[in-house]
């Protein structure tokens, strides 16, 4: 909850999300970090905050990453917007129609979501992808806010190891234990946590694409679960 004694909202959540100073190497690093790659100068000012949720307030799916991208999100201020990795995701969304573009450039560029929502489990950029478990921790109160406010939500996936960790903790604590032993992270694997179908995908970073360890034929077979557990 943004304020004692309020219910939560999504504006709520977005403005605290965005406000959010709590991880002081989080804090430095995510100044930088768009102003080190190739696309350095070509925006007049690069978002360098924590990156909010996006996507459909009435979501059933909720899909959590890692972490925003150096030259993705922390530079467009939209989870996984603007760089390799949402070139994969976004194209596979459309795919499966759920959203309504294959490529997703910048925060204002009208793409749409449906039924869908995208977030991550650490809303800053960190040096090396590499969040710290202090890190994490911070960040678990807006993935209980996001998953609590996303009442609708039936299948949530999570995208790399980190988010099927994160992701399953924290619906723990929310009172949504796995109904028998959890598995260890795969690609594909499954878990239900009292209403809520958990599926794990491998990351679409470009280790993972270009390498072939992810095709958009094994992502959209997640995708297609997905859609199979809503109707």
């Amino acid at each position: 909850m943004g304020t004692a004694g309020e219910l939560d909202t999504w504006g709520a959540l977005e403005r605290d999300v965005v406000a959010c100073s709590r991880c002081p190497r989080l804090v430095r690093w995510r100044a930088t970090a768009s102003a080190r790659g190739p696309r350095a100068g070509r925006e007049a000012q690069s978002w360098a905050r924590p990156v909010p949720g996006f996507g459909d307030e009435n979501a059933r799916i909720v899909i959590f990453g890692l972490a925003p991208g150096a030259l993705g999100a922390n530079r467009t201020g939209r989870p996984f917007t603007g760089d390799a990795s949402s070139q994969f995701l976004y194209a596979a969304l459309h795919r499966a129609g759920l959203a309504s573009a294959a490529v997703s450039l910048a925060r204002d560029d009208g793409l749409k979501l449906r039924a869908t929502r995208l977030t991550n489990v650490v809303r800053c950029v960190p040096p090396q992808n590499a969040p710290t478990r202090r890190e994490f921790a911070r960040c678990a109160s807006f993935t209980r806010r996001e998953l609590a406010l996303a009442s609708q939500v039936r299948v949530v996936v999570c995208l790399g190891a980190h988010a099927w960790r994160e992701v399953l903790l924290t619906l723990q604590r929310m009172g949504h234990p796995s109904a028998g032993p959890t598995p260890r992270f795969a690609h594909g694997a499954s878990v239900n946590c009292g209403p809520l179908l958990v599926l794990a995908a491998f990351h679409p970073s470009p280790l993972n694409t270009r390498t072939g360890r992810l095709t958009p034929a094994m992502f959209d077979l997640v995708l297609r679960r997905a859609l199979e557990e809503l109707r």
